[in-house]
């Protein structure tokens, strides 16, 4: 287009007839430069044109493709935030599981010290249960010749071993005298007994609920106590150590049998020689030594 009017303007200039052939030329040979010059120029700025399009279309794609970037990258972040939150749930769901761990292995702790101290008092008690069953047939043994005669029973009453004797072998009715088959039985048992070292004993004095009132005895309480007591007299001179020996009396109030009959009279009406319990061999003994030690110093 351009090209044309100038072309054009040429020929007008060539029509007023004002110009020369020659200068004709020369203005048109520069009206071409310049026109190719001009359309070099355009083509340049077409193909810049083009450049930057496609230039700004590659960068409408990277801004595209950071933009979906950013897009996975914010899932991602939102994903990880949950992944954060749930991890610090679990956490502290596991900090707690630790910390009851931690307190279930305190009591299992505890528990076992306390199976441990039972099992140990278990085989304490075993032990001595043991060796009191153990001593109860000693003691059977040692008084087999009496009980077949039929002069004393050995018996376990209120967890205590008991040498039973009655009093009719020993005293005349109403008195505390011994009879002189009664000494000799009973010096006879003294033997016996002294011969168990270490051990103590207690004899108690029982009878029957027929009320007795003489001029020596007004109850059969102390009938029961004269009789003891002469009993122990009789085991001293018969060798055993009066430190080990002592003397009570429950009178009628602690009968083996109902009373209701003659025959039942006769088994409440007897002398009781009893092995005093060694507490020091007792489980749980050392506890109370020193439970009464602090009330003491207290």
């Amino acid at each position: 287009m351009k090209r044309f009017m100038g072309t054009i303007v040429v020929a007008g200039i060539l029509a007023t007839g004002c110009v020369s052939q020659k200068k004709y030329d020369a203005l048109q040979a520069q009206l071409d430069a310049t026109t190719r010059a001009m359309q070099t120029q355009i083509d340049d700025r077409d193909a810049r044109i083009v450049d930057a399009e496609q230039a700004l279309a590659g960068e409408r794609q990277k801004v595209d493709q950071l933009n979906r970037r950013i897009e996975e990258l914010g899932r991602r972040l939102t994903k990880a935030e949950a992944d954060r939150v749930t991890l610090e749930q679990e956490r502290a769901g596991l900090q707690e599981q630790l910390a009851e761990t931690v307190r279930d292995k305190s009591k299992l702790k505890g528990s076992i010290e306390e199976m441990k101290e039972a099992l140990a008092d278990l085989k304490a008690r075993k032990a001595a249960a043991e060796a009191r069953i153990a001593e109860f047939r000693s003691l059977l043994d040692r008084f087999k010749p009496l009980i077949d005669t039929g002069k004393l029973k050995v018996k376990m009453v209120d967890g205590r071993m008991v040498v039973a004797m009655a009093t009719d072998v020993l005293f005349t009715s109403g008195s505390a005298a011994l009879s002189q088959e009664g000494k000799d039985a009973i010096v006879e048992v003294a033997g016996l007994l002294a011969a168990m070292e270490g051990r103590r004993f207690q004899i108690e004095g029982h009878t029957d609920d027929v009320p007795i009132r003489t001029a020596k005895f007004n109850s059969n309480w102390e009938l029961a106590s004269a009789r003891a007591t002469n009993v122990v007299k009789a085991m001293i001179d018969g060798g055993l150590p009066p430190q080990r020996v002592s003397a009570a009396s429950f009178g009628e109030y602690k009968p083996t049998a109902s009373n209701e009959t003659k025959e039942d009279r006769g088994l409440n009406r007897r002398i009781e020689i009893v092995l005093v319990p060694d507490l020091d061999s007792l489980p749980g003994f050392d506890e109370l030594k020193r439970m009464s030690e602090a009330g003491g110093d207290s």
